[in-house]
């Protein structure tokens, strides 16, 4: 028969593994905790481009719709956008699948597009050409890239094997709030480009 000190140390027993796992789920998930230098460790950008280049850490919920905490490589004259846009990403729900700096994908934009990863800065030629991306000084966003892929004139996609469909959560078209809140800051949405749309 049980007295009533083991029958309380039984019933703490019981609960104190509920009581923890509640607490983990309010945690934030860490996707990328890089410094600065880590972030860019590699790149063939020049010194007059990699000293204009902030690293900011940003909230959003993901897929799995949980709070998620990852990195961006952009200007550091679009830290105030990028801030308040990243606000309103986590205050709407809007989901973003991760936010890790390219170098985690050895500087491949097409493994990061593949990984449906947000990213800003790679230091990079638009593809097809010699022309240098936006990217390249970070004044330029890639948002979920696998859902909402360049689709070039001629009918490829980029990355292979992605799908545009303007319905499926995390996609972005023209009506999208989150379009507008990136065009009420002077941003241009590549799906307005004839060239192709991005």
């Amino acid at each position: 028969m049980i007295n009533i000190i083991e029958y309380t140390f039984f019933l703490l027993l019981l609960i104190a593994p509920i009581k923890k796992s509640a607490s983990v789920s309010n945690e934030i998930i860490v996707d990328s905790n890089l410094s600065f230098s880590q972030a860019i460790s590699g790149t063939k950008a020049p010194k007059d481009v990699t000293d204009r280049l902030i690293l900011l850490d940003v909230e959003y919920y993901s897929f799995d719709e949980k709070l998620h905490r990852g990195q961006l490589v952009i200007h550091k004259d679009l830290k105030q956008d990028i801030e308040e846009i990243f606000k309103f990403i986590k205050s709407t729900k809007f989901p973003i699948a991760k936010v890790i700096p390219i170098v985690h994908y050895n500087w491949s934009d097409n493994a990061s597009m593949l990984d449906n990863n947000t990213s800003s800065f790679n230091y990079r030629k638009v593809a097809g050409k010699s022309k240098l991306s936006n990217h390249s000084f970070g004044t330029a966003i890639d948002i979920n890239p696998f859902i909402n892929p360049a689709v070039y004139s001629d009918g490829k996609i980029s990355p292979k094997g992605a799908k545009y469909n303007p319905e499926v959560k995390g996609a972005i078209s023209s009506e999208t709030p989150l379009t507008l809140e990136f065009q009420k800051r002077g941003w241009t949405w590549g799906g307005t480009w004839n060239s192709l749309k991005d």
